[in-house]
């Protein structure tokens, strides 16, 4: 316990004041409550078992449908197991575990899965008795009588891939079918309601109007396909007349709702006797070529296994009926008494906490939240660090807009030069000679710096930056970056000068070393005016190899200095080439030393300009 916070106010001892009240009550309750014991429900029902089966199928099917892998299931997965009390576990066919809703050790696959979970092969007896309502490739919901009868090559309905309909063709055709309802209504008295399909495209339930109703209530929009549709259906014809051809079939035409007539000039004059003889074949390309076109759209096959999390029995015995009211009197009574101090604490409390839960809720909305700070309790100092949280997290924010306007500029440029003097050549405006060639091949290489920039950056967030450690010269690192960076510091007017004092070693990437060196100097160089100098100094201190990277620059204002390894943080907000740079270099810097086990600190006199200082371990492995 803190010194700072006292003991009478402290949010550790009023808990466990709290909790010694409702133990007695409890204790109170259970010696009251010993005559009888206590029976843990466990479903038992072969039928309840089938239905809470068939429920997980059917939403793991669905979302295998919709997505096209399990790296997300984890949420869906973890539901579906507080609600059947089940542990459920999704693995490759090959049953490597892909998600499992239990944490700790692995669990035992039993020798067959509970179902195999594949969008495209459908377990119509699992489907079936999860009582679900599925629907046709672009129709209404079916009853559920029908719904497998409208499936027959077993491929879930909801599996829509390249027929998904974007928002701007749903509201047309959303606005189209309820013109056409309101027409049946009007002209008909039908009850005409509109149900969505999976793919969006609003279906009318005309059960009911008069079978001419659709001639007097037409709807071009409606019963034609959209541009989606219509790409989609093309490709699954290509795909269908291709796998007629292999069988020497004739070509079909492919409906919408993904029947099929033959084409009058393909019914050759044996037809009857063809279809029925080879009448599968047809249904089978169909089949197939739906298959195949919706493969990249949905999950990958996958292995379901329920296991049960376990559960304790105990024997029961009857009481009589006076001690059975005596039993139920007590536990009221307890009862109430618990629930009244657990009350009156909880809400002294959680008062405190629910004016920091509004407060995140607040923050949540991108709004400013403050906490006003009471007592000095644990939770006062949680609303001290909230509040200390949300301006970082503002300051943050600024910063992350600051970051998008300026990735989108570094990438904006490079790519408008790129795409101009190409979109010159193809018009012949301008002639593809070297010097264009080395133009765009500058361009390109600065996008790339800058994807390689963040690529680093995102690998060093996710805890994957790896280093190969070998013995290094530290002198041969400075001379080697000196070399690299010499020309383009003569370029702008700037001396480069290296010293080593004696010959210094340390375990460390020289490739990693290089870059992290590379980008302080780089740094230096861009703020350095013509006629400065950016030195290089590596030194023994202690049991540590420490590198400085100074510069003459205008320097860094004390109320800068700590935000220059944020990213696309500048001193000067100047996005220019030659002074802006793309904000990347220190943070990549300072993520390399901790790679090794090291350090980058940074010191500044404005005026006389900044000193990086990177400090690492000579002889300890990262």
């Amino acid at each position: 316990m803190r010194a700072d916070v006292p003991l009478h106010r402290s949010l550790l001892v009023r808990v466990l004041a709290v909790s010694v009240l409702v133990s007695v009550c409890s204790i109170a309750a259970t010696a009251w409550l010993t005559a009888r014991s206590t029976t843990v429900a466990i479903r038992q029902e072969q039928g309840q078992a089938l239905t809470d089966d068939a429920r997980t199928y059917d939403t793991l099917l669905g979302y295998a449908a919709t997505h096209p892998g399990w790296d997300g299931a984890g949420e869906v997965v973890q539901q579906l197991a507080r609600d059947t009390g089940r542990r459920v576990t999704i693995t490759t066919e090959q049953r490597v575990p892909l998600v499992d809703s239990d944490t700790g050790p692995p669990a035992k696959l039993p020798a067959r899965p509970t179902a195999s979970i594949d969008p495209l092969h459908v377990d119509t007896v699992l489907a079936a008795a999860s009582g679900s309502s599925l629907t046709t490739g672009s129709g209404a919901p079916l009853p559920q009588d029908d719904q497998f009868a409208a499936m027959p090559d077993h491929i879930d309905p909801r599996a829509v891939g390249p027929f998904l309909l974007p928002r701007k063709e749903r509201d047309t055709l959303r606005a189209a079918a309820e013109r056409r309802a309101a027409c049946l209504r009007s002209s008909f008295g039908a009850v005409a309601t509109i149900a969505d399909s999976p793919s969006g495209r609003p279906v009318i339930d005309t059960r009911g109007a008069r079978p001419y109703s659709d001639t007097r209530c037409p709807s071009t929009v409606l019963d034609r396909p959209t541009a989606t549709e219509a790409k989609a259906l093309a490709a699954l014809q290509k795909l269908v007349d291709s796998c007629l051809e292999r069988r020497h079939e004739p070509n079909v035409r492919i409906d919408l709702d993904f029947s099929w007539t033959r084409l009058p000039a393909a019914v050759p004059p044996t037809a009857a006797v063809d279809d029925g003889s080879r009448g599968n074949v047809v249904p089978e390309c169909v089949a197939g070529s739906r298959r195949e076109q919706l493969a990249p759209y949905v999950a990958p096959p996958a292995l379901l296994f329920l296991s049960s999390r376990g559960g304790d029995t105990s024997t029961v015995f009857d009481l009589s009926p006076e001690n059975q009211a005596r039993i139920a009197g007590v536990a009221a009574l307890v009862l109430l008494i618990t629930v009244t101090a657990s009350v009156m604490a909880g809400t002294r409390l959680s008062r405190p906490l629910r004016a920091l839960t509004d407060a995140v809720r607040q923050m949540e909305e991108g709004r400013a939240a403050r906490v006003e700070v009471k007592g000095k309790d644990e939770i006062g100092r949680l609303a001290a660090a909230f509040n200390a949280m949300a301006e970082r997290r503002e300051r943050l924010e600024e910063l992350r807009k600051a970051m998008v306007g300026d990735v989108a500029h570094e990438l904006r440029t490079p790519l408008s030069n790129i795409r101009g003097w190409l979109e010159a050549a193809q018009d012949g405006l301008a002639d593809p000679d070297p010097e264009l060639v080395a133009s765009l091949l500058e361009e390109a290489l600065l996008l790339q710096h800058v994807i390689d920039d963040l690529q680093d950056l995102a690998v060093a967030d996710a805890g994957e930056l790896r280093v190969h450690t070998e013995p290094v010269d530290v002198a041969d690192v400075l001379a080697q970056v000196a070399t690299a960076h010499r020309g383009g510091a003569e370029a702008a007017g700037v001396t480069l000068v290296t010293k080593a004092d004696g010959r210094l070693h340390l375990v460390a990437d020289p490739v990693r070393l290089r870059q992290a060196v590379g980008n302080l100097v780089s740094n230096a160089v861009r703020h350095t005016p013509p006629g400065g100098t950016v030195s290089l100094h590596a030194r023994h201190e202690g049991g540590d190899v420490v590198i400085d990277v100074a510069d003459t620059g205008s320097g860094i204002a004390p109320d800068d200095l700590p935000l220059v390894f944020e990213r696309f943080w500048r001193v000067e907000k100047s996005r220019s080439r030659r002074s802006g740079g793309s904000g990347l270099g220190l943070p990549i810097a300072r993520k390399l030393a901790e790679a090794h086990g090291g350090s980058l600190s940074a010191t500044s006199v404005v005026g006389e300009g900044s000193t990086f200082t990177l400090r690492l371990p000579a002889h300890a492995h990262p």
